[in-house]
This record gives C-alpha cells, sequence and structure tokens, in this order.
C-alpha cells in the first residue's frame, strides 16, 4: 500500500497505480467534480497519470493560481494551436506557453496575419470549446514521437523532440477523436468544460527559440480567466495600461523620445530631463540623511576585473566591449566591481564600518532589440545604486535602516501598497553552498528582526546571494519590482576585500547590494504611468504656468515669474498672442498643476486668477496668497 499525505498533514493508504481522479474522488464527490490536476512531491501532474510510491499530494482546482495558469496552457496548446490548423492547415506549430496573464502560441505560416485575423480564430477557438471533448493523453518513446509528428508535418515538434535528451515518456495530448495531436510538458485539463473566458489580444513576430538567425514566426497572444467578471476587469485594466502608456505620454508632454540611432537610450528633453533632476536631487539628500558618501566610478572597465568578480562568465553576452592598446575594456553593466575598488583604498577599521557608498551609477546592457521597451527595458540606464560593508553583526541593523528609508521614499512617491519577496539561491551562482546557508540565515533574520511580512520567491537570487525584492502596486492594480537588498559574502573575497577587526586581524566584510529605485528610467515610466501623467505638484517638471490674456500684461507676469522662482517653484510664461481659452486649454494637456491667469484686472487687483488642473473652478487670489498656496501645494505631501 501507498502513503498518501496531504497539506494538512492527513494521510490515508492506497494501492499502487492510484490516479490523481480516484483520489480526489475518495476524498469526496464535489472534489472530483472540479478537480483538474494534482501536484505529487511538488510536480504538476495530470489527473490520470498513476501515483507509485508514496507521496505528498495536493489536488488543484481552478480557484488555485496553479489550476488558472493549467487552463490557460490548455488553451494554448489545444485550442488556440487547433482553432489555427483549422483555419490555416499549411500552418507548422511551434510552442505555446503560458505568461503572466495569459498565453501565446507561435506558428510558422505563408501569409502574415493582423489583429483583424484574431476575431475569426477567436471564434473557431469557441467552437472548439463548446464541442466539449476531453483531453487524453498517451506517453510516446523519442523514436515514436518523432515519426508522429514527421507524418503529421510538424517540423518544430521533431526538432523539439531530437534535441530533448530523454529517450522516452514523451506526452502527446488528444482532443477525443479529432486528430488533433500536440507535444506538451502539461499538465492539462481533463476536458474543455472547464475552460472560462478567453480573448485573443495581439499579434507580433518572434524568432524561433529568440534566435534571429532562425525563422522569423508569429506569436498569437491571449489572455483567459475563470469568469466574464474577471476577463473585463482584466480587459479594462489593458485599456487603462494603454492610455497610461508612458511611451505615448513621455511624447504628448513632450518629455523624451527614442529613435533607431541610439537603440534602448533615452533622448531627454528639457521637461524630462527637469523630472528626472528632481528625482535624483531628491534621493540625493535621502541618502546624504542617511549617512551614504556618493562616489563616481569609470564607465569602461579592464574584462580582468571582471573576469576576477565572476560576472564576465554571467554577464558577458550582455556587455558591451570595447579594445584599446591591446586590452579588453566593458562598460560597465553594474557599479559593484567598481566599489570594492574603492573601498580597497586605503587601511579599513572595524571602527570604520559601516561604509555606505552610493553612485547614481550609468550602466549599459546588451539587451536584445525585441525585448526593449521605452523606458522599462533599455540599454542604457541610471541605477540609485549603493552598497554597504559592513560586518556580519551589523547585517540586521542596516537591512532594517534600508527597509524603512525605502518605504519612506515609496511612500513620499505616492506608494503605500509594498510586496516583499525573500528570494533564495539561483542554480547558476557563485559562492559555495555553506556561504548561501549563512548568507539566507543572515538576511531572513534581518527582515524579520525589522518587523516586515514578507513572501518566499525560491530560486530568483542574485548571482552572488540572496536578496529581497520590493514591488510596488501601482493605480490600476500593476505589480512592479523596484527595490532590492542582496546580502554578498562572495564578492568581497574574490576582490580582496578587508578590514581590520577588534582584534587586530584581517576580516572579510559583508557587503549589501541595495537600490531603492533600481533603475531612474525604469521608476520615471513606472511613475508616468501610475499618475497617467498628471504628476504630483512636487515632481512636475513645469509647476505653475503664467497665461497673459494680452501683451499689457507681460510686465506683471514677468515680476510673477521672478517671485516663483525666489520661491523655487517651476513656472513657464505664456505670453502667446491666443485666446485665453485656447491656451488654457493647451497647458491643461501639458497637465501643468497650476495655471495663474493674469489681466488688466488681475494686474490692478494685484492679484492671480487661480485654475488647478482637474477643476473647472477659478479663484482670485491677492499675490502673496497665490504663493503661500503654491508653495505648500508643491511640498512633498
Amino acid at each position: 500500500m501507498l502513503k498518501i499525505t496531504f497539506p494538512d498533514g492527513k494521510h490515508k493508504e492506497y494501492k499502487p497505480g492510484i490516479t490523481g481522479f480516484d483520489i480526489a474522488a475518495d476524498i469526496s464527490l464535489s472534489l472530483s467534480k472540479v478537480a483538474i490536476a494534482i501536484i505529487v512531491n511538488g510536480h504538476q501532474k495530470d489527473l490520470t497519470d498513476p501515483i507509485n510510491e508514496d507521496s505528498l499530494v495536493n489536488i488543484i482546482t481552478l480557484k488555485d493560481d496553479s489550476g488558472l495558469e493549467i487552463m490557460r496552457h490548455t488553451i494554448a496548446a489545444q485550442v488556440l494551436a487547433r482553432a489555427i490548423k483549422n483555419i490555416y492547415p499549411e500552418a507548422k506549430l511551434a510552442i505555446g506557453p503560458t505568461i503572466e496573464n495569459g498565453f501565446y502560441y507561435d506558428v510558422l505560416l505563408k501569409n502574415s496575419i493582423s489583429s483583424d485575423d484574431l476575431f475569426s480564430i477567436e471564434n473557431e477557438m469557441k467552437k472548439i470549446v463548446k464541442e466539449g471533448h476531453s483531453i487524453n493523453k498517451k506517453i510516446k518513446k523519442k523514436n515514436e514521437a518523432i515519426k508522429l509528428f514527421e507524418k503529421l508535418d510538424e517540423p518544430y515538434k521533431v526538432q523539439i523532440i531530437n534535441d530533448s535528451l530523454q529517450e522516452n515518456d514523451f506526452q502527446i495530448y488528444q482532443q477525443g477523436d479529432t486528430g488533433f495531436f500536440d507535444l506538451c510538458r502539461g499538465p492539462h485539463l481533463p476536458s474543455f468544460k472547464f475552460i472560462g473566458e478567453f480573448k485573443l489580444t495581439k499579434v507580433s513576430g518572434a524568432y524561433w527559440r529568440g534566435d534571429s538567425k532562425n525563422e522569423m514566426l508569429q506569436r498569437i497572444y491571449g489572455t483567459a480567466w475563470r469568469n466574464k467578471k474577471e476577463l473585463d476587469t482584466h480587459l479594462f485594466m489593458l485599456e487603462e495600461a494603454e492610455k497610461r502608456d508612458h511611451r505615448k505620454l513621455g511624447k504628448e508632454l513632450d518629455l523624451f523620445h527614442f529613435q533607431d540611432d541610439a537603440p534602448g537610450s533615452v533622448f531627454w528633453h528639457s521637461k524630462g530631463w527637469t523630472l528626472y533632476r528632481v528625482i535624483q536631487d531628491y534621493m540625493r539628500k535621502k541618502l546624504e540623511d542617511s549617512g551614504y558618501e556618493e562616489v563616481n566610478t569609470p564607465q569602461l572597465v579592464d574584462s580582468s576585473l571582471w573576469k576576477i568578480s565572476g560576472h564576465w562568465d554571467k554577464f558577458r553576452e550582455q556587455m558591451f566591449v570595447s579594445e584599446s592598446e591591446e586590452k579588453v575594456l566593458a562598460i560597465k553593466p553594474m557599479n559593484c566591481p567598481c566599489h570594492v575598488q574603492i573601498f580597497r583604498q586605503g587601511i579599513k577599521s572595524y571602527k570604520d564600518l559601516p561604509v555606505r557608498m552610493a553612485e547614481f551609477g550609468s550602466c549599459h546592457r546588451n539587451e536584445p532589440s525585441g525585448a526593449l521597451h521605452g523606458l522599462m527595458r533599455a540599454r542604457a540606464f541610471t541605477q540609485d545604486d549603493a552598497h554597504i560593508f559592513c560586518t556580519k553583526e551589523q547585517i540586521t541593523s542596516e537591512t532594517k535602516k534600508f527597509c524603512n528609508l525605502l518605504m519612506g521614499v515609496y511612500k513620499d512617491f505616492g506608494f503605500d501598497n509594498v510586496i516583499i519577496k525573500f528570494s533564495d539561491r539561483p542554480e547558476n551562482r557563485a559562492g559555495s553552498d555553506s556561504v548561501w546557508d549563512q548568507a539566507e540565515r543572515a538576511l531572513i533574520r534581518a527582515i524579520e528582526s525589522a518587523g516586515y511580512d514578507y513572501e518566499l520567491n525560491p530560486g530568483d537570487g542574485a548571482f552572488y546571494g540572496p536578496k529581497l525584492e520590493f514591488v510596488l502596486k501601482d493605480a490600476i492594480g500593476r505589480d512592479w519590482q523596484c527595490g532590492t537588498l542582496q546580502v554578498d559574502f562572495v564578492l568581497p573575497e574574490r576582490l580582496d576585500a578587508k578590514y581590520v577587526g577588534e582584534d587586530g586581524n584581517k576580516h572579510l566584510p559583508v557587503m549589501l547590494h541595495r537600490a531603492v529605485l533600481g533603475s531612474f528610467e525604469r521608476f520615471i515610466g513606472i511613475l508616468i504611468e501610475n499618475y497617467a501623467g498628471k504628476l504630483p505638484c512636487w515632481l512636475s517638471p513645469i509647476q505653475v504656468a503664467i497665461a497673459t490674456i494680452n501683451d499689457k500684461c507681460k510686465d506683471f507676469a514677468y515680476d510673477l515669474e521672478k517671485k516663483l522662482d525666489l520661491c523655487n517653484i517651476r513656472s513657464r510664461l505664456d505670453l502667446r498672442n491666443e485666446k485665453l481659452n485656447y491656451k488654457i486649454r493647451e497647458l491643461s494637456l501639458q497637465k501643468i498643476p497650476f495655471i495663474a491667469v493674469i489681466g488688466e484686472k488681475e494686474i490692478e487687483q494685484q492679484s492671480v486668477m487661480l485654475r488647478e488642473l482637474g477643476s473647472n473652478n477659478q479663484v482670485l487670489l491677492k499675490t502673496e496668497e497665490f504663493l503661500k498656496k503654491i508653495k505648500n501645494s508643491c511640498r512633498i505631501e
């Protein structure tokens, strides 16, 4: 008999060969009706898979996040793929994985399809779902699987099988007796009756296996949810996201642009650069108040340093490389090794620690062109990067100080909902397991001592140590990972960074890698989308626009501009010979928080007619009252 243990710790005994469906039915009839898959010892399995050893088992339903992902996977691999073959019999199927909130399928077609074709494909998918077929799985040997897909004329499936190291246990899924087969890791829904609501969203190009040397395929994207309400909510969010797209708003608000002459790099316009500098000045003051020393390190660094640090093996493909005088130089993709070099200058005592070293470091990474996405993913970016060199005993206090700093900064920018994730060792990492054990224990103790809740994010640690990730939730419910804190016992040893301890001997410092905003560029993109371009007054590149009714008002307007400047208020004059309503409409579209209207009446009364963005009301204020209100409104809330 087998011992099957459930998540609540209870267990039951069954005969070998028991399936997930049998276990669900044994628990209750109602569970058997909603069960869609099973987790056996941490691995997802189809309900029909036999269990032949003692196992920890969990039944999956659509209520579970994993159940929703299985539904999306089934829609991609079975419904979308078959719909494509029904409409385009000549199509060659590649892969159809799940992604966040949805799925896609890559396919080779003779002719390009457009967004207009998605409607007919979606209708075909709905017809397939209505057929209500069960989904059956067969296990094939390698040669059998190859023969099947050669017969079906599916070269990409054949290539996947040929490239696989396994010889047996290839999973082939079939819809009833339709004759449609697909190779898939599974698991899948037991039948189409569990499929909820879905919608195809867009089509784009994608190279086979992400290699530009291979064929260009067409990628059809879709989203899927448990019910219509969830789907409608998501589609509304997508519409909102499109309206808030920072690339669109960046152009409309004259903040920045991109062009092919500098792929993945930003051309900052005056207003955009003002926003950038406001954020940088704010962060610089925060860091100074928190005991950080600002430094600056070279852009070009000899490859030998990157090899010693271990970054050359890990990040070489992402580095821009140059050669000079028989030296191989790399434009830095990160700042860490350079900060260690500053720490190594001179003898450091335990009394000097912690050393908090900050840099607004300009970095470059050779991201694939297809992955570039405005400010969110660029090749050239600036990190609000800092490293804390400390003792093991100082990890807890420094973590607490950093978390408090980070939460205060996020609050100032309007983000109150922050999730902390703890990420432990990845497969590809530097350092021994014992070192990682020490680092992971230290970071967990630190975050728990600091009094913050956290979620586990297994296997997603940094190259050199475990990390905390700080995730912001924006105005429309999207998550953005920004800040990070990483504990590193490895790099100081590799780069020979030491301090003299109280015992008179040399010791390795612990290196805490930390960032609050992450990338300035990306964070600005997040801010623009979160506020839909209507930034808080303290961040707005232009805080007050001064609009005159006629030329007689110029001198008063110039004088008001000077007074605003003395109050450190960013203003702009609009002296154009245009109708006032036209000016106000245009300035409002620029999302300037305040418009100060000046006419002859205002001059006579030494006043300003003030309009606030988003309001149709206007109020007449004496000049001093106006200045006081603006100063108060432009403070950080």
